[in-house]
């Protein structure tokens, strides 16, 4: 038998022993176990029962010291050396820091195996092998009926899979098999940058098992919000409140912007939630040259607490315009 053929019966039999890969195989044939890598596929099978069932466990000839470096190797590598876990950390910016770019620290919590009980979470002296499963973390249950044997695979109910228990606890990390570090990091805030973008900074994640490579720390800004400008893009808004009379007659007025005061024209007949638009005076593009505008929502205010002049003026006007209109009627 050649070593393909003993590949293709240990990737069937590992298919047939698991539930949810048979039903997949069953629904979508070879296709429905393309989501899982090697290791997936072999994960919880009693391989050395398989072999002594078909008399291979002492074959060795074709395959080095043992059938299990021809045809495991992956997945020990896999399962052993697995690239550390990536991490998310949300940094809030405010827009001036947008505006000049910005160097951030930040501090980020990491975890790492406890040096004492290499993960096990135990003491020196607390892990001890379960009889039951000796040490594989699966008891195996068989019937045999002619020359057929119905084996069922499942894991120690008392070990819960591990092989081991623990008697009694590391005195580090209580248990946890894990410590937390925190590590303080320089963060640099690209000018123009929008809410949401993304900085990757490679090997800052948790640290790889036994040696694999650490995994990526991913820095996502999120804009705080501003008392006087809200952000679309590059252009920034906001809302500049005016009188009735500078509303009619037109006027200069001064309005706040995110790089100081700036003037903008009010012209005559102005009506409220006009938007008048300044250039230059929004956000720096990212990654280009130039910047945004600035736009201007005007906000008519009612007069309020008038005095009896005022409100004889203001009569006196409403009269010159129903005068004004009754004209252009008969026009």
């Amino acid at each position: 038998m050649s070593k393909r053929d003993y590949k293709e019966i240990n990737e069937a039999y590992a298919v047939l022993t698991d539930r949810e890969k048979r039903r997949l195989y069953d629904t979508y044939g070879h296709a429905g176990l393309e989501g899982y890598t090697t290791a997936d596929i072999y994960r919880g099978v009693d391989f050395d029962s398989l072999f002594r069932e078909f008399g291979l466990s002492d074959l060795g000839f074709e395959f080095g010291n043992s059938i299990f470096d021809s045809i495991f190797g992956t997945i020990q590598a896999e399962r052993y050396q697995r690239k550390g876990a990536d991490l998310k950390y949300d940094l809030e910016v405010t827009l001036e820091e947008i505006v000049n770019g910005a160097n951030k620290q930040i501090e980020v919590q990491y975890t790492r195996q406890c040096n004492l009980c290499l993960g096990s979470g135990a003491s020196p002296q607390g892990l001890v092998t379960f009889d039951r499963c000796r040490g594989t973390g699966q008891i195996v249950f068989e019937r045999r009926s002619g020359y057929s044997v119905f084996r069922q695979i499942n894991v120690c109910p008392r070990c819960r899979g591990a092989g081991n228990i623990v008697t009694e606890h590391c005195s580090i990390c209580q248990g946890r098999g894990l410590i937390y570090e925190n590590k303080e990091i320089q963060i640099e805030v690209p000018k123009g940058a929008d809410d949401g973008y993304v900085i990757k900074i490679r090997g800052e994640g948790e640290p790889g098992r036994n040696g694999a490579a650490p995994g990526d720390l991913y820095i996502v800004l999120r804009l705080k919000k501003h008392p006087n400008f809200e952000r679309r893009g590059n252009d920034l808004y906001t809302t500049k409140e005016i009188s009735f009379t500078q509303a009619a007659l037109g006027d200069r007025v001064e309005v706040t912007g995110l790089y100081g005061p700036v003037w903008i024209n009010i012209p005559e007949g102005t009506q409220t939630d006009t938007i008048l638009q300044i250039p230059g005076q929004g956000l720096p593009r990212f990654e280009e040259e130039g910047k945004g505008d600035l736009f201007v929502r005007v906000k008519v205010v009612t007069p309020q607490n008038l005095s009896q002049r005022e409100k004889a003026l203001l009569r006196e006007f409403d009269k010159l315009q129903k005068e004004k209109q009754a004209k252009q009627a008969k026009i």
